[in-house]
């Protein structure tokens, strides 16, 4: 039986769908099995993100019309045997609660988590995402506007009895924080009053792939952060990584200075 795991956010481009590429594709290279499920109809990019678009031939609405069976959809990941994507429609065709639980259903035998892209904001889409998780991970930046509206779906995700909800502080600049230009995981933390599962430093890789498709790989500071956040959602750990590390000390002031520079 696998873990339903929604992420979400309370408003859009904070960085939700290339949090589910990358925490997906770190779980399953702990060999487990992971689906990927984007839950975002009509406006759907996930396949986009994980440069599987060409390889779509059955999508979400294919498989709650009865034109093929769930894992008939599932697109294999090219790189990564174990992990799996099922697309969403580009149009908005409406999906109910009833035909949704059927298709995650015939998925769950076969996989140990399966990560649910979720719509933005508070609308029929969230609640449709959610009513099927075991847990939810908020996305968050540091931003004020962004953190009251985590805040708000947090209130509403307290009311669905999840077994485990996360905030994952995304885009953090660590020169920022250092400087006292930016909110520090321990601020975020204090206003949300919510546990936090991992922190991800701003890192141009990530947009890149973002655009050309793909998962994170090397050695960067965000794909050590990624690889801590899966370990953590596997444990049920929380250890957070240090986004000030680099920009601490005399060589860090060097940094952040050149930093400001670019």
């Amino acid at each position: 039986m696998a873990r339903k795991i929604v992420i979400t956010s309370g408003k859009g481009g904070v960085g939700k769908t290339t949090t589910v590429a990358n925490l997906g594709s770190f779980l399953a290279k702990f060999n487990y099995r992971v689906a990927l499920m984007d839950l975002d109809i009509g406006l759907n990019n996930l396949d986009v993100v994980m440069g599987l678009e060409n390889k779509v031939v059955y999508d979400l609405v294919d498989v709650v019309n009865n034109r093929c069976r769930a894992r008939q959809a599932l697109i294999q990941d090219a790189t990564i045997p174990s992990l799996y994507v099922m697309p969403s429609a580009h149009t908005n065709v409406k999906i109910t609660k009833e035909q949704l639980k059927v298709v995650i259903e015939n998925l769950d035998p076969y996989f140990d988590f399966i990560l649910f892209d979720c719509p933005a904001g508070i609308e029929e889409g969230f609640h449709r995402a959610v009513a099927f998780s075991d847990e939810a991970i908020v996305v968050v930046t540091p931003h004020i506007s962004s953190i009251r509206d985590a805040d708000k779906v947090l209130s509403i995700l307290s009311s669905y009895g999840l077994s485990d909800v996360n905030v994952l502080i995304n885009r953090v600049r660590g020169d920022l924080i250092v400087n006292k230009e930016m909110l520090s995981v321990e601020d975020i933390h204090y206003l949300l009053k919510s546990k936090i599962i991992g922190a991800i430093p701003e890192d141009d890789n990530i947009g890149t792939l973002s655009s050309l498709g793909g998962s994170l790989t090397g050695k960067g500071d965000a794909t050590r952060a990624f690889y801590l956040l899966a370990t953590n959602v596997i444990d049920g750990t929380h250890k957070i990584f240090d986004c000030t590390l680099n920009y601490r000390g005399i060589l860090g002031s060097v940094r952040r200075h050149l930093k400001k520079k670019v």
